[in-house]
């Protein structure tokens, strides 16, 4: 790696610093769409007044966010005066340069002729890098965007005492005036109380990088037992290439103001199912810290920008994973009952009547040692797939979970079940007010479509009418789950149905 064009500090005053990039950068990223970036730099101070630049940064940096300083702690580093530009030359910021003057156009004819049309830059449409978005959020930025261009990115040219509402050909500008930047740019007026040389440490938060958890679990033809794989994805979109760069990535709900505005990329990478005797290494340790989880690349990569990048991290065989069917028979429709009155939508006769008649796939597992697992799964997107009997993988679902520490149980929705259908009436409704009590009768119908094969099916219904709740009739034994919510487990044989019944009677 050539350490010079790594980093590029430029001394520009006859009071100056010479500096050089010296080790591997080092980045942590936060799965909240922010890093922090550290660089170390050979500073060569004088004493007094030291001008030094560093271009070689994020596009995305928090100016106020910037750290200078002696890692051992023996020099002192006063910042005098700190200057971030982030908008780096091109067309569109040289058209705004010039608003009000006039230039040369380039217009290329029809037969590759071409001519010098002469035009008064009267709006160059040109809209400022990420103006207000970091500190202000999106719409500050659309309003303030509005302000400076117009409403419009549209540029306006008048070219013989006319007005058009685009280029009229290819700009032709003057040379490119001293101050102005190639790339987003740090501008330091150090104080150095004596001659010092010596290794500093920048550190800044920038946005544009992200990492999010892929899982993949693999089920063979028959069972429910599963082979995980975990991916950590990387997403680099901050406008800088690191270089073998020590990565680390942070895991938990950090509290950082910011717009969230983000994007998923990648997937699984490779289907085929591992051998089970080949030795396996984690390219990726985990500690917790503070009150999250950290997890470390074990070996130094490169993370170019504009790259997404995808590590495995975890790989356990033998996870015992259970199948549910859950059927939840309540459709509300929340849009009709949008402004009333809690009490008044718990005493409309018709709430909660409609029905759902799909019955849920749910996937579970264990996070647990015992499980071949036991370590914490950051937040992610987890896939399913299960081996036909031709030997190929086919996906059967897919779901996010949230951070999950270790002996959690997880369960993921994965889908509707298609040979399994389910039905739910009220039979019996009343209410008196005046002696403040409710009662109300359903049946639940489940039917079991499969050709072969009993099925155990999670019958959830919720007593949404009141606190105080007694079911009072049954036609089945059933387990409280929640302080409003009961599950009925019922098995129903192929080709059979199951109904079940229930009596609640509420008071307040």
């Amino acid at each position: 790696m050539d350490s010079v064009n790594y980093l590029k500090i430029a001394a520009i005053v006859p009071l100056f610093a010479a500096c050089s990039a010296l080790a591997e950068p080092s980045l942590t990223i936060y799965n909240q769409d922010f890093a922090v970036v550290r660089d170390s730099l050979n500073l060569n101070l004088v004493q007094g007044t030291n001008e030094v630049r560093v271009t070689d940064i994020t596009a995305h940096l928090e100016p106020d966010s910037v750290i200078l300083r002696d890692p051992k702690g023996k020099h002192a580093i006063q910042i005098l005066e700190q200057n971030y530009r982030a908008d780096p030359v091109s067309e569109g910021l040289l058209l705004s340069l010039y608003e009000g003057k006039e230039i040369d156009f380039l217009v290329v004819g029809e037969k590759g002729d071409e001519r010098i049309v002469r035009g008064k830059i009267v709006r160059s449409g040109y809209v400022p890098h990420q103006l207000g978005i970091r500190r202000y959020g999106q719409e500050y930025a659309a309003r303030q965007m509005a302000y400076t261009t117009g409403a419009t990115g549209q540029p306006i040219i008048e070219v013989d005492k006319k007005l058009r509402f685009s280029l009229p050909g290819r700009p032709l500008f003057p040379s490119l005036a001293d101050d102005t930047i190639l790339k987003p740019t740090i501008h330091w007026l150090l104080q150095a109380d004596k001659k010092a040389r010596f290794d500093a440490e920048l550190s800044y938060i920038t946005g544009g990088m992200s990492w999010e958890a892929d899982y993949s679990m693999l089920a063979q033809e028959k069972g429910d037992t599963i082979q995980v794989i975990g991916w950590v994805t990387m997403d680099n979109q901050s406008g800088k290439t690191f270089n073998n760069a020590r990565i680390k990535l942070m895991a938990g709900d950090v509290s950082k103001i910011q717009q969230p505005d983000r994007s998923r990329y990648g997937g699984y990478a490779g289907m085929e199912m591992a051998s089970q005797s080949a030795p396996w290494q984690p390219p990726v340790t985990e500690k917790a810290f503070e009150d999250y989880h950290l997890y470390t690349l074990e070996r130094p990569t490169t993370l170019h920008d504009r790259e997404t990048k995808q590590v495995e991290f975890l790989r356990a065989e033998g996870v015992k994973s259970e199948r549910l069917y859950v059927y939840d028979g309540v459709k509300i429709d929340y849009a009709r009952y949008r402004g009333w009155n809690p009490q008044s939508v718990l005493q409309e006769r018709d709430y909660g009547t409609q029905c759902n008649p799909k019955v849920w796939v749910m996937r579970e597992f264990k996070n647990s040692k015992e499980n071949h697992l036991g370590i914490p799964l950051p937040r992610g997107l987890v896939r399913f797939y299960r081996q036909d009997d031709d030997g190929q993988l086919e996906f059967t679902g897919e779901n996010f979970i949230d951070h999950t520490p270790r002996d959690e149980t997880v369960r993921v929705y994965t889908g509707n079940a298609f040979d399994l259908v389910g039905e739910r009436r009220r039979t019996y409704y009343k209410i008196d007010i005046s002696q403040q009590w409710l009662d109300e009768s359903f049946e639940i119908k489940v039917r079991n479509r499969k050709e072969d094969g009993s099925v155990e099916v999670r019958v959830v219904e919720h007593l949404y009418r009141w606190l105080s709740w007694e079911i009072v009739e049954k036609s089945d034994s059933f387990v409280k789950t929640e302080s409003q919510t009961v599950e009925f487990r019922v098995n129903i044989p192929a080709g059979q149905e199951k109904v079940i019944t229930y009596k609640v009677h509420y008071t307040w």
